[in-house]
């Protein structure tokens, strides 16, 4: 992959207005933000840049406000926890023809606009809207990976006019990736979550010529089960998606990526009522498969110890509810155990994986965890990031 351009490669900084998009597209509910990750996580780079001297302008997005209306899309609250977790004041601006000297004449370090995709040009990815952006600092950082793999104008068009260069959090996500599909200890297991098999094909077939196991759960693997005959009950499946299945065994065999699926199950006949293990032989027409089993997250734990990756991406069971979160859990704690005592390098992320982990407490016992979503689903696939494209040197 091509390198990208970092800070590093910028021979001043000292003094500069510096243009920082970063994701503080976060969740708010009654007016207060409910998670406050992607702000902690860069509260050390943020200071940085004011430590040199810097201006820094914040510039996010939050939500899809050209499709729902901007009621309750301002970036407000964001600004009022961002003051609180990075203990400076922070001036805060609408992005019109006004701004460009509100921000020369504030006397605050920090400044926060508004939220980007209030205007349409954001999403078209307007040079007209990625001109006026750019008007207001003297370079250019990227620190939103999760947003990189969209082509809107503070991401792509806004390098047009300014100097542009990918932040740290940027070069450690690409890092993290890289030590996985690029550079990985074998042997080299990925773990395969969530409910639709359709959303992740590209992914596992673009995995499966680097991994030598392909560990699928969660209820995509209804379609597995199914397809080898057994009977799934009522469970969630997908349609029309034999093709698709088959393809994935095709071309298990042909990289020689061993195909893991459960071996047994936790069935239930609600959502609200405790399950029972069964093997997947014993599923009746009436039971819903919610989980993994016992046997199945042992056989996952003996690949775990004797793997030197570990790619994660979806939960294996319905982990939202504490009956159907065991298998999830399980697999949780063994790779931050081994990451620990066997020096496994751990990634995980997109999706709700995030969200499970942190249920199970072993939010920081891996290697790297990922808060983007689509663009870290994207990468893996192999598709190019126009945000990063833009960042190569």
């Amino acid at each position: 992959m091509s390198q990208l351009k970092s800070l590093k490669d910028l021979s001043k900084i000292k003094g500069k207005t510096v243009f920082l998009r970063v994701d503080f597209n976060v969740p708010i509910s009654g007016g207060r933000v409910s998670d406050t990750t992607k702000i902690e996580k860069l509260k050390t780079n943020i200071n940085s840049l004011l430590n040199e001297k810097c201006k820094v302008i914040l510039a996010s997005h939050l939500g899809r406000p050209q499709k729902k209306g901007r009621d309750g899309l301002s970036l407000k609250p964001v600004k009022k926890i961002s003051e609180k977790i990075l203990e400076h004041e922070i001036d805060f601006l609408d992005i019109n023809d006004e701004t460009k000297n509100k921000i020369k004449n504030s006397k605050q370090k920090l400044i926060m606009l508004e939220n980007l995709r209030f205007d349409s040009g954001e999403e078209s990815n307007s040079k007209e809207y990625a001109k006026l952006l750019s008007s207001f600092a003297d370079v250019y950082i990227n620190e939103a990976f999760s947003c990189s793999h969209r082509s809107h104008a503070s991401i792509d068009s806004i390098t047009d006019f300014l100097d542009a260069y990918a932040g740290s959090t940027i070069i450690d996500e690409v890092d993290a990736l890289e030590k996985v599909f690029l550079n990985s200890k074998k042997p080299v297991a990925c773990l395969i979550g969530g409910s639709k098999i359709s959303t992740k094909i590209d992914l596992i077939i673009n995995l499966m010529p680097k991994m030598d196991f392909m560990i699928i759960g969660g209820a995509m693997a209804n379609n597995f089960f199914k397809h080898e005959g057994f009977n799934i009950g009522k469970s969630l499946i997908e349609q029309n998606i034999e093709t698709t299945i088959k393809s994935i065994y095709q071309e298990s065999k042909r990289h020689e990526c061993e195909l893991i699926l459960p071996i047994d199950v936790i069935c239930s006949k609600k959502f609200d009522q405790a399950g029972e293990n069964k093997k997947l032989s014993e599923v009746n027409d009436d039971d819903i498969i919610l989980d993994i089993g016992i046997e199945s997250t042992d056989k996952i734990d003996s690949i775990l110890q004797k793997s030197k990756t570990v790619l994660w991406n979806g939960p294996f069971g319905l982990f939202e509810y504490d009956d159907f979160a065991n298998g999830t859990n399980d697999i949780s704690r063994s790779i931050a155990k081994y990451t620990k005592t066997n020096n496994l390098i751990s990634v995980a992320g997109g999706g709700d994986t995030l969200a499970a982990i942190k249920k199970s407490n072993h939010q920081n016992d891996f290697t790297y965890i990922s808060t983007a979503g689509g663009a870290f689903l994207e990468w893996l696939e192999g598709k190019i990031l126009p945000g990063l494209k833009v960042l190569e040197k």
